[in-house]
């Protein structure tokens, strides 16, 4: 697909969605430029919330629905461990939760960064979100990272002194159907901000995965082999942050292929305890590696499992050599890096899930660009009935 012309593209009604998967290393270096320029702004704004929170910790809660919510679910695990834990704590909260049952979520005496993900900023639950954010917590900041200039969110966050916008590359505003570039653009954008890494270690980090990134796209002809496979179910698996990215990753096999693949995502620990019943001889099982050696043995555990249960059509471990590798089959970068902290490494991952998706949409006979035949699922969401609420 990589390879094919527009044209050829274009009849397959993939154009759109190819472009938007291949061009990601070079969105992610347009992204590290954007937040190395807004780097002094971004350092004062954390400081005048630190100094609003008058000691307290604040709580910073990641948000978006769908995709961009799962952006929160795939950044927060990294964060809690290398974001500046005596100022800040993280969560991922879908705008659903929150605008379904603010109640549940949301506490008005916290001190609050409301982090919004949004491709078009124009999701109707996205703007009810900060609608009720803003009517409940007392004490609120935002950050909206978005990819849309002229979205609601990125509109409403303009000139506001207390909401710092975060304008993703253009490219990244993704015409496809299915979030692609805004996934992975937002998520690095996130770490860089409250990853207290040092600036170089952020630069060779975002170097490797432009490097990982562009290896997916040469060794295509891999994915192709595995879709080539007589299945009809996937399964993902992974730990920490590549525990989050799991529910993106099969996403994509969902939307992508207009569900006709069934999918399932899980952690490595959690699949034992009764998802691993989904998995059956026409399923395909990945697993994306930590580099974390602890956590690793976990992930080669379940994989050895499933491998010597000979339940699945086939499996196959997806990140970077270690001395601690699945003995079966691997998908592993060479140009990776075994160092690289887990949140940056879940960005090359997700590009081999979305390849995957790609070439199981043409497999089964869909169009990537517009995949939803009866237009019941929309790129946009369309439909919502939004309540006021009085609380």
């Amino acid at each position: 697909m990589f390879e094919k012309s527009v044209d050829e593209l274009t009849k397959m009604g993939a154009q759109i969605t190819t472009k938007e998967i291949k061009q990601q290393p070079e969105l992610w270096e347009e992204a590290f430029a954007n937040y190395t320029k807004n780097k002094s702004a971004i350092t004062s704004f954390l400081a005048k919330v630190e100094e609003a929170a008058a000691g307290k910790t604040v709580r910073v809660i990641f948000t978006g629905a769908g995709t961009s919510a799962y952006t929160g679910d795939t950044v927060t695990p990294y964060l809690n461990k290398n974001g500046k834990r005596s100022a800040f704590r993280f969560e991922s909260i879908a705008t659903t939760d929150i605008v379904s049952a603010p109640y549940d979520f949301l506490e008005a005496d916290t001190p609050t960064v409301l982090v919004s993900f949004a491709r078009s900023g124009n999701s109707p639950e996205s703007v009810k979100a900060v609608e009720l954010t803003e009517q409940i917590v007392k004490n609120l900041h935002q950050i909206t990272i978005t990819c849309a200039p002229d979205g609601h969110l990125a509109q409403h966050a303009e000139g506001e002194d207390s909401n710092l916008l975060l304008l993703q590359p253009a490219g990244s505003n993704d015409k496809g159907f299915a979030m692609t570039g805004s996934f992975s653009c937002m998520a690095l954008t996130a770490m860089l901000v409250f990853d207290q890494s040092s600036e170089d270690d952020k630069a060779a980090y975002v170097k490797t995965i432009v490097n990982m990134g562009h290896e997916v796209i040469s060794r295509e002809a891999e994915i192709q082999n595995l879709v080539d496979e007589d299945f009809d179910r996937i399964t993902y698996l992974g730990s920490g942050s590549l525990g989050g990215l799991t529910r993106e990753a099969q996403l994509k096999v969902l939307e992508l292929t207009a569900g006709q693949l069934a999918t399932i995502f899980d952690t490595s620990m959690g699949f034992r305890h009764g998802p691993k019943s989904f998995v059956n001889g026409k399923t395909l099982v990945f697993d994306f590696l930590s580099n974390n050696q602890y956590t690793r043995q976990y992930d080669v555990d379940v994989m050895e499992e499933i491998n010597g249960d000979k339940i699945a059509k086939r499996i196959v471990a997806v990140g970077t050599s270690q001395d601690n590798d699945f003995s079966g089959e691997n998908f592993l970068f060479a140009t990776g890096d075994k160092n690289l902290p887990e949140g940056y490494q879940a960005l090359p991952d997700v590009m081999f899930a979305q390849t995957l998706a790609l070439l199981s949409s043409i497999k089964v006979g869909n169009l990537p660009d517009t995949p939803s035949p009866s237009g019941t699922v929309n790129r946009v969401v369309k439909g919502v009935i939004l309540h006021d609420y009085a609380g």
